[in-house]
């Protein structure tokens, strides 16, 4: 199986989904891209993560157009607010959903208010990704 996550900037949502995703199921494939990919991984998304024991800091944002070519069992978009368009993919996918989540790098405030915001995020996610990957085994 193998899946991709799809968001604009590829730093913060679909990289805690990916990561949440693989260590939720190591038997799929999962990888994470971005329409207008970052600099890099918001470091916030990769604090929070290693809260959960979950290691993303060799993840890197990557441009959506390095996969267009390959085949896909599920492409995911995270993309959630409704300022916000979810990119769209168009390779070769058998299942397209949307799972969508309130960007947390937009979030204003302290820094503990701020990490407040990605922790909430990040156990959205937690929680819709638990949930996808239950019901997907049991079909």
């Amino acid at each position: 199986m193998k899946i991709l996550i799809l968001c604009t900037g590829n730093s913060c949502r679909s990289q805690m989904a990916h990561g949440i995703l693989q260590a939720l199921n190591s038997n799929i494939q999962v990888f994470s891209a971005g329409t207008n990919p970052a600099a890099f991984v918001h470091p916030k998304a990769i604090q929070v993560m290693a809260e959960l024991g979950l290691d993303i800091t060799q993840h890197f944002p990557k441009n959506v157009n390095q996969y267009l070519d390959q085949q896909w069992d599920y492409v995911i978009t995270v993309c959630g607010g409704a300022n916000e368009n979810c990119p769209l993919f168009l390779g070769d996918v058998k299942k397209r959903l949307h799972i969508g989540f309130t960007d947390p790098a937009l979030a204003k405030g302290t820094k503990e208010e701020l990490l407040t915001e990605f922790r909430k995020i990040r156990d959205e996610i937690l929680r819709d990704f638990f949930k996808f990957n239950i019901q997907r085994l049991k079909r």
